[in-house]
């Protein structure tokens, strides 16, 4: 039976357990979107605890989907040097290495990026209330977002990460297609599930044809909006189905239109939309959300809830966690 301290093979790489550092936003970054020190050694003290994967935090694909002033970016050539810096410090601690590519969609604003935000509709999003109603993607936008996923996911393997992650929650753009609250369109990128989904498809499509089929691809899944109105968990489940079937190496379960909203949610809230999607594909499935202890978490694979389990705030707090939680339930599997 396999628990948080087995280690997992996937397509071209192998984790020496199932502990991951989520990707969690550090604010360390250049103005111009590039790797700083801090963020080397913050993602590498995380790796040096025993961590099986770090999925570095979201880096923007495109100067008109950047988050915030000091957000990573992946987004040209120049930010190469820096993420290889980043891949090569993690690896050097026995993690792998993910790199999180993400376009922030109305999640966005014109003071980030000097121009109306990009969206599926021309619907301010729900949980950014003083933001921009931004412009309505036409053809040419969604050619040129795909495109740069796509380069995005090159220069990652060119950097050295061992995977990619394509964002797909939190209110993201990716996030924005699917939710019914954001997406008012009415060519095939709009209406029914299948529809809204399309982008996601062509993105994965996209990316995988630029790394190889030694790179692995997950996608992080909003799976529910827990927004009334918003994508609920049955559509999610059909998506994340389609998804692994086109190629996703594994499916990173989230949820909230808003992000993820932890305070006062109890443990593991996120943990029965992971079980739902574990039902639905045969990939491995990852769940991340208010797991802080150590048994719990390894109770989490021990059950079959999910196959790896994201530590976030927890190990924001204590950079040490891993090697805490590795010493802890090691205990408890000698002999008596």
């Amino acid at each position: 039976m396999a628990d948080l301290l087995s280690p997992l093979s996937l397509p071209g790489l192998t984790l020496r357990n199932r502990i991951v550092m989520p990707p969690m936003w550090s604010g360390q970054a250049t103005s111009d979107g590039f790797v700083t020190a801090n963020i080397i050694e913050y993602h590498r003290r995380r790796a040096a605890a025993g961590c099986g994967l770090i999925i570095v935090e979201h880096a923007f694909v495109h100067t008109s989907g950047r988050h915030t002033p000091t957000q990573i970016g992946v987004h040209s050539d120049a930010t190469i040097e820096g993420l290889a810096r980043l891949a090569s410090a993690v690896k050097g601690e026995g993690a792998m290495v993910c790199l999180q590519l993400a376009h922030a969609g109305s999640r966005s604003s014109s003071r980030v990026l000097g121009m109306r935000p990009l969206a599926p509709s021309s619907v301010r999003h729900p949980y950014e209330p003083d933001g921009d109603v931004p412009e309505a993607m036409g053809p040419g936008a969604l050619t040129e977002v795909v495109r740069a996923f796509g380069d995005a996911a090159e220069r990652a393997r060119t950097a050295g990460f061992s995977a990619v992650e394509i964002h797909a929650a939190h209110g993201f753009l990716l996030s924005q297609f699917l939710s019914p609250l954001t997406n008012l369109r009415t060519d095939e990128y709009g209406g029914p599930v299948e529809n809204r989904c399309r982008l996601h498809l062509a993105v994965l499509n996209e990316v995988r044809g630029r790394v190889g089929a030694d790179v692995p691809v997950f996608v992080r899944l909003g799976a529910h909006d827990e927004t009334p109105g918003g994508l609920e968990l049955d559509d999610a489940c059909r998506v994340a189905r389609w998804l692994a079937d086109a190629g996703a190496a594994l499916i990173d379960v989230s949820g909230g239109l808003q992000g993820s909203r932890g305070v006062g949610r109890g443990a593991a809230y996120f943990v029965p939309y992971a079980q739902a999607i574990k039902a639905a594909v045969s990939v491995p499935v990852m769940v991340t959300g208010g797991i802080s202890e150590p048994d719990l978490a390894d109770r989490t694979v021990r059950e079959g809830w999910a196959d790896l389990v994201g530590v976030g705030r927890a190990m924001l707090n204590d950079p040490d966690w891993a090697r805490k939680a590795i010493a802890h339930l090691s205990m408890g599997r000698r002999p008596s």
